[in-house]
């Protein structure tokens, strides 16, 4: 099943993501489904230019983020493997959703897309087991941790790096029922392939990250995870069009612009 939140002139409603590719339809449902069952009203709502896909969720409590968990990626960036799970926080404020603009901060010459699997939280999560760990999810989406290269080399924390407003674009929906092990993980600017990984290949996999992650932090749901980036991040300008694209979920794609 797909989730998806989206407005049309109104406040934000949530909806099941009917149909194929290019033309899904919203079968709106009642409420919000990380926290109440699914119960569709009746109303279906096409895809058209007068609705707005919006993130399909805004963490109420935090993003955790996974880095340098794709082996390739560690060795393009210069860096030695990490021994356990390197783990940074982003800021609610940089969720932005499905086509809205990645704005470059004004600090930074240098940013970067970086595609990834994002995990959403359903239950309350507290030292759960690798075992029991993909229990807890409610599904799963694409995030762009857009990270300022230049501020990350700089700076010891990477909290303005990678915690600046429109930093984490998520979307365009949220997939239940996935199997995280193997899935395709890919990067396009311009329409040019640059990131083309799986998610078998990450160093640390989705259960341990959760099970990791819950014996530091209590995940509360709609917490979201994000599992690290495959090689091929590269530098995004002005004018650019990215999409990162996780298999069984969608394409997540965002302008990007520099304001004066």
């Amino acid at each position: 099943m797909r989730i998806a939140r989206f407005s049309q002139g109104n406040d934000p409603r949530y909806a099941v993501v009917d149909g194929e590719p290019g033309h899904e339809v919203l079968r709106v449902i009642t409420g919000d489904p990380i926290y109440m069952p699914v119960q569709e009203t009746g109303e279906v709502v096409p895809i058209t230019d007068d609705v707005r896909l919006l993130a399909p969720v805004i963490p109420r409590s935090k993003i955790v983020a996974v880095g340098r968990n794709y082996a390739d990626h560690v060795k393009e960036m210069g860096n030695d493997l990490p021994t356990t799970p390197l783990l940074f926080f982003k800021p609610n404020t940089a969720v932005i959703g499905p086509d809205d603009p990645i704005v470059l901060p004004s600090f930074s010459n240098e940013v970067s897309y970086e595609a990834e699997l994002a995990v959403v939280i359903g239950k309350v999560t507290r030292n759960v087991s690798p075992e029991q760990a993909l229990g807890k999810v409610f599904g799963y989406t694409v995030a762009n941790d857009v990270t300022a290269r230049d501020v990350q080399r700089a700076e010891d924390q990477w909290a303005r790096a990678k915690g600046f407003d429109s930093s984490c674009p998520i979307g365009p929906w949220i997939t239940t029922g996935l199997d995280p092990e193997d899935l395709a993980v890919s990067s396009r600017v311009n329409g040019e392939t640059r990131q083309d990984g799986r998610t078998s290949q990450m160093i640390f996999d989705t259960a341990y990250l959760i099970s990791y992650i819950s014996e530091a932090f209590t995940l509360l749901p709609g917490d979201v995870i994000l599992t690290g980036t495959p090689a091929g991040v590269g530098e995004i300008v002005h004018a650019d069009i990215v999409e990162c694209e996780v298999e069984g979920v969608g394409v997540l794609r965002n302008p990007v612009i520099r304001r004066d």
